[in-house]
Order: C-alpha cells, then structure tokens, then sequence
C-alpha cells in the first residue's frame, strides 16, 4: 500500500527533490565514509578529510584519495542511481541534491545534481583557486599540481568547512519549494544537509524516506521505505 502511494505521489508531483547520501552509493561497493578499512585501517577518515590534515601532509592525505579515487573507478551506478536518473526528464521541476562526491549520479545520466559536498574527481589549486576536472586513475604526480605550479587539493568539502554557498542556496531552494522530497540512503545525521527534510515538510511537501534502517528523519517522514535503494527505487519511480 505504501509503495503504490509513493508511485501515485511521484506521478502527480510536478516538483520533485531528492536528496542522496552514502547508502546509496554502498550498494554499487563503495564503502560508507565512516566504514572504509584495508590499507587505511589505522587512520580516521576524521583526522584525513581536514584543512589541518592537508596542511600538515599533503601527500598523506591524497595517498587516501586517491585509493578512494581507485575504488570508485572500479564501481558502477547501480539500479537505484538509474531509476532517479530516468525520473529527471519526466519531471517539470526536479532537483537532485547529493551527499556523495563520488560521480556515480553523473555516469548514471543525471543532469541536475546540486554537489553540496563537492566531487572527488574535481581538483582545486590551493593558491590561485582554479578549479578542473580530473579523472585519471591513478593521477599523474601525488600531489597533482596547478599549472602555476603549486599543489592542488581535492575539490571536496572538508570537516571544518563551510558548504559551497551558490550550491547550498539552491539546495533549500529545491527543498522549500518541492512538493515531494525523496531522500534516499542518508543518516540524516549530517548537518546542515540533515535539515533539508525538515525544511521541505515544514513547507507543506510529502516525504519519503528510502533507507534499510531507522534513522532520525523516520519519524518526520510521510512515509518511509525500508530496504536497498537498488531495489526499491527501479519500483516506486517506474
């Protein structure tokens, strides 16, 4: 019953925003950001993903990126990213805002993806800012370089960092002006993303949660799904 609601709200609505996290992309083998092991077993992804951290060494921390960066090139959209990539089009207003850095929405065919915490595949120079597209695996020197010459940094938002402001803006945007919010595999822990939730219900919209668990937004939530996202999605957006 409550998936045939969700189908006949999604075929109705004619503003739609979804919002993605980890959960979604761990389906397709990337590990979740809290859970990565193996050769970075003895490190905190905390003490890693920091400006104090890039500072202090900046080989050592693209050493982890771009393990990262190889895992994620060795991993495919699943379902779950296909079906939200072929809702898009049939959709007046639709908006897809995303935790993930990994790129995995973009290879799937989505267009309008607001990056609120950046893309690992982009690269940032530390000194004159500019900003590139880089996807090779491995990359050519750690740590790449600016072709000014000085180190470039991972085009990600780092713990400690304010999220990009023209991207975030137009995240609440999307969020205070949808009439559904599907928010899919995400914590909803993490702030200030975690607030888009309630921000779109306290405007009057419908929201579904897709998640195999419990997590704080359960309870707000119109309606919520249990399960993988790879399998409940192909369903209800269909």
């Amino acid at each position: 019953m409550q998936w045939e609601q969700v189908k006949d709200w999604l075929s109705a609505a004619r503003s739609i925003a979804v919002l993605t996290g980890a959960g979604i992309s761990a389906e397709s083998g990337i590990p979740t950001f809290r859970g990565e092991g193996g050769l970075w077993r003895n490190f905190r992804a905390e003490d890693l993903a920091t400006p104090q951290a890039f500072a202090r060494d900046p080989l050592l921390v693209w050493e982890w990126y771009a393990w990262r960066r190889e895992l994620i090139a060795r991993a495919e959209p699943n379902p779950g990213h296909l079906a939200l990539a072929a809702l898009e089009p049939r959709i007046p207003e639709f908006h897809l805002i995303t935790q993930n850095v990994d790129g995995l929405h973009d290879r799937a065919g989505s267009r309008a993806i607001l990056k609120i915490h950046g893309d690992l595949w982009d690269l940032r120079c530390t000194r004159c800012q500019r900003q590139w597209t880089d996807r090779s695996v491995p990359l050519v020197e750690l740590p790449p370089r600016c072709e000014c010459g000085s180190i470039a940094r991972p085009g990600v938002v780092w713990f400690g960092e304010g999220l990009p402001p023209c991207v975030w803006e137009q995240a609440r945007r999307a969020a205070s002006g949808c009439q559904l919010l599907l928010v899919v595999g995400t914590s909803a822990v993490v702030y200030p993303a975690a607030g888009l939730a309630p921000l779109a219900k306290s405007a009057g919209a419908k929201v579904v949660e897709v998640n195999v668990g419990d997590t704080p937004l359960s309870d707000l939530a119109d309606v919520t799904l249990r399960g993988p996202a790879s399998e409940i999605l192909p369903v209800v957006c269909g």
